[in-house]
């Protein structure tokens, strides 16, 4: 039972983390960098609310989202769209780690930072 609650609290947390920003926040930018297109995502007070790059118009490498004080709140890795590796979730002190493999999660671990990771 708590495995599921894990990947529905993961699942909550996927679904914010690569959310299109809302129409009153600011226009993201785009901007090549090599084989690379860089996304930038902003708060409405201007503030950086995710980053990350594609490849051929899909999610690639390590995207981030920040909450409003410019604290990380998700590290991802995508693979031509597909997740992959290790994710990260900050919520308050808790620290949550997601492994992906061939796009499905594996495996679930939480853990009390107590302010003792650094993001």
């Amino acid at each position: 039972m708590k495995m599921v609650k894990n990947i529905a609290l993961v699942t909550l947390f996927l679904a914010g983390s690569v959310a299109i920003a809302q129409d009153k926040d600011p226009e993201p930018e785009f901007k090549k960098q090599g084989e690379l297109i860089k996304g930038t995502f902003y708060y409405e007070d201007g503030s950086i609310r995710q980053e990350g790059t594609y490849k051929d118009g899909k999610l690639h490498g390590q995207w981030v989202s920040y909450d409003q004080n410019g604290e990380k709140t998700t590290i991802a890795y995508y693979n031509k769209g597909e997740k992959e590796g290790k994710w990260f979730f900050w919520n308050g002190d808790q620290l949550t780690e997601v492994d992906y493999e061939n796009n499905r999660i594996a495996s679930v671990r939480n853990w009390e930072t107590k302010n003792s990771i650094q993001k």
